[in-house]
């Protein structure tokens, strides 16, 4: 059932035909000869099958995981006592698209409190590629679904900024893997400015609660403080209140400001979680400025 409901991952190593990608599996470590929580792969979508392999050196695309990732630290008697259910969901795709402006501002979506994963924590629109979908195709669908906004494909040039291997929960002290993905971030660029886009904005409240346009100023606070890190965050220049959006139950938007501690919160080791930018989401925000300094790269 789950082959024909949903796409899933499949790695192809040394040549060998792809083969479908067990939940317990650590992506990044499949392709990494030494460990390392960060590998250089390729991708493509063929048949309903998301494919990873390893090509030509300098031609691929980063593929991360965090170092506290609960798969990579997973024993075998925690890996059998992951429900039989869930062992055999395999590992899903997702895309997140980070539309920049003209002035060079990104949108982030607050996901409702309600939501089963990740919820309250501040991550691009995005979801679950579909059977039939290229990956342009599901981001531009689960941007319409999630914000209101309706771009054509044509009016786009994406580009694949990096991939991201997530698990909730994000932490292993926090229980058991209960979903794992592998995240494309996809960047487009948009003509028009963050302000005209905001007047054509409606989230849907069962998804999104708030939303901010992001500048790289805030961005680059964000990235300062990557979690599982114990660097200081960068908050020079910038106001101690941040502007957003907040979404209420009937979907109408207010103007609002949080804190800018909320984005700059690391994900805590222990306990419950916080309203926080996701780990993932830090790491394409880090990817987003590098191409700001190259942009024909």
């Amino acid at each position: 059932m789950d082959k024909v409901r949903r796409i899933l991952v499949h790695v192809c190593k040394d040549g060998a035909d792809p083969q479908r990608a067990q939940f317990v599996q650590s992506i990044t470590g499949h392709f990494s000869d030494s460990g390392d929580d960060e590998v250089e792969v390729n991708c493509s979508l063929e048949k309903n099958q998301f494919i990873l392999y390893k090509g030509d050196k300098g031609r691929g695309f980063p593929l991360k995981r965090p170092a506290f990732c609960p798969i990579k630290h997973l024993s075998v008697k925690e890996a059998a006592a992951i429900p039989l259910d869930v062992q055999q969901r395999g590992i899903d795709v997702g895309v997140a698209i980070l539309l920049q402006t003209t002035n060079q501002r990104v949108l982030l979506t607050r996901r409702a409190k309600e939501l089963r994963i990740f919820p309250n924590v501040w991550v691009p629109p995005g979801g679950h590629v579909e059977l039939e979908e290229t990956l342009l195709d599901a981001g531009l669908r689960e941007l319409q679904e999630e914000t209101g906004l309706r771009l054509e494909p044509e009016q786009v040039s994406p580009k694949i900024l990096g991939l991201w291997e997530s698990v909730y929960p994000p932490m292993l002290s926090r229980g058991l893997p209960q979903r794992h993905h592998i995240v494309i971030y996809m960047l487009l660029h948009s003509s028009l400015s963050h302000l005209q886009l905001q007047a054509s904005l409606s989230p849907s409240p069962e998804e999104v609660s708030a939303c901010l346009w992001a500048d790289s100023q805030l961005v680059r606070a964000i990235v300062s403080a990557m979690d599982g890190e114990d660097t200081e965050g960068q908050l020079d220049h910038l106001l101690s209140s941040v502007s957003v959006s907040q979404v209420s139950t009937c979907g109408a938007l207010s103007e609002s400001t949080l804190p800018l501690t909320v984005f700059v919160s690391r994900a805590p080791a222990s306990g419950p979680d916080v309203e926080r930018v996701s780990t993932g989401t830090k790491v394409a925000l880090e990817l987003w400025l590098k191409s700001l300094e190259t942009p024909d790269a």
